[in-house]
């Protein structure tokens, strides 16, 4: 059988390169960076993934070098260019150009590698570092402006890029790759892919056996999934489906979730009411105690935190119910994107956390160790799930359900510490003023810091906010000078447009903010009329933010909304075009007819990811 070798460098899409060669036909198999080239002798090509390392000695990573030497075609993808490049004399510099987000390149396309594509081509980039000076052999055959964004040598078969061609936001990267796999590598076999349904239920019988199995659900797609597939591989009376209601639920979002259950066929679904447990309860961890909830403003630790809470909780109902919690398995739909981002070892040795994700901290690692964590998802993104849920039968209201993470608003809440804001530079505020020089916009830096994504490693940076024409900004103007803004000011990650106010007096103040019930409340409330408004929106994921922010009032809050398919890379959704400004405005005009003694600005997040994240913490 003809297969492919992809070597992990420790990049966030490491898996969806994985994917997307196997979607093209080809088996394909991960190996880490360091793998021995003696190890790759029954593979016919060699992909390398990006990373969030660089070149430099105290950050390269250790590689066979006899993997350039084997006469098979290789494509370095970001920082696995940069490792080609490298080897072959060429030289890489961190002074150059630093691009986060979507972007134009220019492409040859005489090359095989382009072949069938225009010149002008919408890549993904997400890098600090450049290919300054082309290696022996190689040509430049791909730019972003002035800067090296691909190479080749059509003789020894060996290409890089310095974007992304496995993601959705590289437009033709699947004929891109396809290029690679069928002309210049000469795959001529056609791999099926395996039935995952069929796969999931007999690893199920495999692993659970006869033993009970308690399963967590949140009543969004991936854990319905998880649990229709518990259904199908199980008997009826050993699954347990316990829905948590932590008080940071959305709006009416249990009773809609226990009614579904019911319908899948759940026989026994326990409804656990603890709010107070996750408010209040201080968690042990290696670094000493962390929380309550209510006096943290991390988002990692308040992540760690529920995560913990979430497996406690699901341990005591294992022992009211009189289960063996030595035999007893827990179920989860972790996805594959949750544990990238977490940095789980077993999944990459090499790459960076970016944010904790609740089915993945400690006490879940060592409950998988102990081989009682059952995780149906865990080799699936999001599109794939949503496949999986419709060809399961669930209904579609299920399958294209958005997503709710399981911190749910606890993690929209942006928690402030005023104590600990870093002083904003003047050099920072003379360069955002640059960037929207001949523009009607004024720009605005504040310590509000939120999660990204850049370089295939966690950032946790400023907010700019931006004003001027309220909803009747130019949308690919402003969408260019955030991408600018984040590119040129590597304190900032995210950007937003205020679009209920312009041209006001008065300084925007940052205040303390802890989980407290005013503001969970306010935020259950503000989602609501934020996701009803948007619900027919043509995007993956809309909600509401709450930011302690303002002039005179305490709060303001942001939309959020995001076009993806399997949330490794997406955009937020165009307003006039994927989301209609007209129920933009009628969001506006409701928060502020029925809060606003509380709300100063209603914000639209305008970041793709990267450099933020879909969620901001």
């Amino acid at each position: 059988m003809e297969k492919l070798a992809i070597l992990d460098c420790g990049g966030q899409y490491t898996k969806v390169i994985d994917r997307r060669v196997r979607e093209l036909g080809v088996k394909s198999d991960i190996f880490p960076i360091n793998v021995k080239s003696e190890d790759l002798k029954e593979y016919q090509a060699v992909i390398l993934s990006g990373g969030p390392n660089n070149i430099g000695e105290s950050q390269r990573l250790n590689f066979d070098k006899k993997i350039f030497e084997m006469g098979v075609p290789v494509l370095g993808i970001c920082y696995g260019m940069q490792l080609m490049s490298d080897y072959f004399g060429g030289v890489i510099d961190s002074n150059i150009k630093k691009e986060y987000g979507q972007c134009e390149v220019w492409v040859d396309n005489t090359m095989p590698i382009f072949d069938g594509l225009e010149q002008t081509q919408n890549v993904l980039m997400s890098h600090g570092d450049n290919v300054r000076n082309t290696p022996n052999g190689f040509s430049v055959i791909a730019k972003s402006g002035d800067a090296i964004s691909g190479i080749g040598n059509k003789e020894k078969k060996m290409y890089g890029f310095q974007f992304h061609p496995e993601v959705d936001l590289t437009e033709n990267g699947m004929k891109m790759l396809e290029n690679f796999i069928r002309k210049v590598a000469n795959y001529k076999e056609v791999y099926a892919l395996e039935d995952r349904i069929q796969t999931s239920i007999k690893m199920i019988q495999e692993k659970v056996g006869n033993n009970k199995i308690i399963c967590l659900v949140s009543g969004g797609v991936d854990s319905a999934v998880t649990a229709a597939l518990l259904v199908k591989a199980l008997p009826a009376d050993n699954i347990y489906a316990i829905h948590i209601d932590s008080g940071f639920m959305r709006k009416n979002e249990s009773d809609v979730v226990c009614e579904s259950l019911q319908k899948l066929g759940m026989k026994n679904l326990i409804r656990e009411n603890a709010k107070d447990v996750f408010f209040n309860t201080i968690v042990e961890t290696e670094e000493g105690p962390i929380g309550p909830l209510v006096k943290e403003v991390d988002p990692e630790r308040k992540r760690r935190i529920i995560g913990e809470v979430f497996i406690q909780i699901a341990n005591k109902v294992i022992e009211r119910l009189g289960l063996d919690k030595e035999n007893t398995f827990i179920a989860q739909g972790t996805l594959r994107p949750d544990l990238i981002e977490s940095g789980n070892p077993d999944i990459s040795g090499f790459a960076h956390k970016i944010k904790t994700h609740h089915n993945d901290v400690e006490i879940v690692r060592q409950a998988r160790k102990k081989g009682l964590i059952v995780e149906t998802n865990s080799d699936w993104h999001k599109d794939e799930v949503r496949r999986v849920a419709r060809k399961l039968g669930l209904d579609e209201k299920i399958a294209s359900r958005q997503p709710f993470p399981g911190p749910g608003l606890a993690i929209r809440l942006i928690c402030h510490d005023k104590s600990s804001e870093v002083q904003i530079t003047a050099q920072e505020v003379e360069t955002l003023n640059s960037i929207l020089d001949n523009t009607n916009h004024k720009g605005f830096i504040l310590p509000i810091k939120s999660v990204g994504v850049q370089g295939d490693a966690r950032s946790y940076r400023n907010l700019c906010l931006l004003e001027g024409d309220k909803l009747d900004f130019n949308w690919n103007e402003i969408t260019s000078k955030a991408k600018e803004i984040t590119d040129k000011i590597n304190t900032i990650n995210r950007v937003g447009y205020i679009l209920n106010k312009s041209n006001f007096d008065g300084q925007i103040n940052c205040y303390d903010m802890r989980i407290a019930d005013e503001n969970v409340d306010l935020l259950r409330e503000l989602d609501s009329i934020v996701t009803t408004k948007l619900e027919d929106a043509k995007v993956s994921q809309t909600f509401a933010v709450l930011i302690p922010i303002g002039i005179t009032k305490k709060y303001s809050v942001a939309i959020r909304t995001f076009v993806t398919n399997d949330f490794m890379t997406g955009k937020p959704g165009e307003i006039g075009k994927e989301v209609s400004k007209e129920k933009v405005q009628e969001i506006v005009n409701e928060i502020e007819e029925k809060f606003g003694d509380k709300i100063e600005f209603v914000i639209y997040d305008v970041t793709s990811k990267p450099p933020a994240t879909t969620e901001w913490q």
